[in-house]
């Protein structure tokens, strides 16, 4: 089974950092891509970022140039950087094996349908 567990949220204020983690098991890693999805408050969850065994990677529009995944495979580890943070950052952060929502097109959290999920993280950005 795939096992998926995230740390590193928390509360920041505008402006700031965070760097989130996901720890995985229970798959090869590097044979599912790997991504980010999140959930605005009230909201179903959006895409946000993707990265393949490769390493290229993929975001959307709203945190292009503010968020980078990475991922150190000899550890099965990846991360989600997160810079310049904004109070509409707020939101619960979920790991992702295998993501395959659409850009722009929000999805139940944590459907299968969509990837394997994490339990997710809260991450919360006061201005």
């Amino acid at each position: 089974e795939v096992q998926l567990v995230e740390s590193g949220g928390g509360s920041v204020q505008a402006g700031e950092s965070l760097k989130l983690s996901c720890g995985t098991a229970g798959f090869s890693f590097g044979s599912l891509d790997m991504g980010w999805y999140r959930q605005l408050p009230g909201k179903e969850c959006d895409l946000l970022a993707t990265i393949n065994s490769a390493g290229r990677a993929y975001y959307s529009g709203d945190v292009k140039g503010r968020f980078t995944i990475s991922q150190e495979n000899a550890k099965k580890v990846v991360f989600l950087q997160m810079n310049a943070l904004k109070p509409e950052d707020t939101a619960v952060y979920y790991c992702a094996a295998d993501p395959s929502a659409s850009w722009n097109i929000p999805v139940p959290c944590r459907s299968p349908r969509y990837g394997h999920w994490g339990q997710g993280t809260q991450v919360t950005v006061s201005s």
